[in-house]
């Protein structure tokens, strides 16, 4: 059976990134672990809510991570729009729009589902005033768009 997964490069973390995200994610952990004769990790498997992640410590001549790679976590509310965004920028870096970095460099997006169906609202007045509220944000507040949605719904 073929399966796609996606393979992280480290300079040297590797072990304490996996725990890292397994310790956030429900149903997860790290389900491999090889090791260099010194001890020190070389690759892991490990599983985040169901997808299987695959990691090496390559060294640093590409351990750097940028926007153009970012994993997506859809929350069904705002108190899993927290947990997520509190977790995992912790060490790291908040960005704009419900983009963050990790402590390892890895972009995230924290999007709450509420998000996607303001922002395909058949009225497009609240769509777009969703969307312009969106924009003025870092971590995403549902309660400010469902606001900012209801005020053009209104006007």
């Amino acid at each position: 059976m073929t399966s796609i997964s996606p393979c992280l490069w480290f300079d040297d973390n590797l072990e304490e990134a996996a725990t890292f995200y397994t310790r956030i994610f429900p149903r997860s952990s790290v389900r491999h672990l090889a090791r260099l004769p010194s001890g020190d990790a070389m690759a892991a498997e490990f599983d985040l809510d169901g997808l299987t992640f695959r990691g090496i410590n390559g060294g640093p001549v590409h351990a750097h991570f940028t926007e153009a790679v970012s994993f997506s976590v859809t929350c069904k509310d705002q108190s899993e729009v927290d947990y997520y965004w509190d977790s995992l920028v912790d060490g790291g870096e908040e960005s704009m729009c419900g983009w963050l970095k990790d402590r390892f460099g890895l972009s995230w997006q924290i999007v709450p589902q509420r998000l996607y169906e303001l922002l395909s609202d058949p009225a497009p007045a609240r769509a777009q005033a969703a969307s312009e509220s969106l924009l003025r944000m870092q971590r995403i507040v549902v309660g400010e768009l469902e606001a900012a949605a209801d005020a053009a719904g209104r006007a």
